[in-house]
């Protein structure tokens, strides 16, 4: 009986630990400099400059080319327009490489050219967000079949306020329900601004 209360203690924990990992509500959201790609041109990407014009939203997510994530991506871009009346732009950000990210963004199918999606090859900014990234598994392939040699960040949504704080957390979510969660927070905003 003391092992199973160990072992349910020990559970518990983890999954604490699992739901209290990325910034929450209220933190500072660390700057993003990064090369970014928008219908298929690379570029140089800061979220210091994007917030000027208003809130972004700040989406992590596994990897270009797969399933969930180009879910999410045409999500997006079919919902950009929604985000801009509400004031708001989108970045992406994965641990692709600038040249797989030059495709995605242009993919019709996909990003369609309207999001940027930026490169976060080594995770550095995955971890400032506090997220967890997985190092790439050998054998792994992307809906187009081509190899995946890059690691993966949890997919989690941040929306950015224009002072550089976090407004809100989206994780644990399917890819269709973080855009619609994202859309919401920005809307709300949007309804508080005078």
């Amino acid at each position: 009986m003391k092992i199973n209360a160990t072992l349910a203690g020990v559970a518990l924990a983890l999954l604490a630990f699992g739901s209290q990992a990325a910034l929450k509500p209220g933190d500072t959201a660390p700057d993003i400099q990064l090369q970014a790609s928008l219908a298929g041109k690379a570029y140089a990407y800061q979220l210091k400059t994007a917030l000027k014009s208003g809130p972004v939203v700040v989406y992590f997510y596994p990897s270009a080319y797969t399933n969930g994530c180009n879910i999410q991506a045409h999500t997006f871009a079919t919902q950009i327009d929604e985000f801009k009346k509400a004031g708001a732009t989108v970045l992406g950000v994965s641990l692709d490489s600038i040249a797989r990210l030059n495709e995605f963004s242009a993919d019709p199918a996909y990003c369609a050219g309207k999001l940027s999606v930026a490169s976060d090859a080594k995770g550095e900014v995955a971890r400032a967000y506090e997220l967890q990234v997985r190092e790439a598994q050998p054998g792994r392939k992307d809906s187009r079949g081509q190899d995946l040699d890059h690691g993966f960040a949890e997919r989690t949504t941040f929306v950015v306020t224009p002072d550089g704080r976090i407004a809100a957390t989206l994780g644990g979510l399917t890819p269709a329900e973080n855009v619609a969660q994202a859309l919401q927070a920005v809307q709300k905003l949007a309804s508080k601004t005078p």
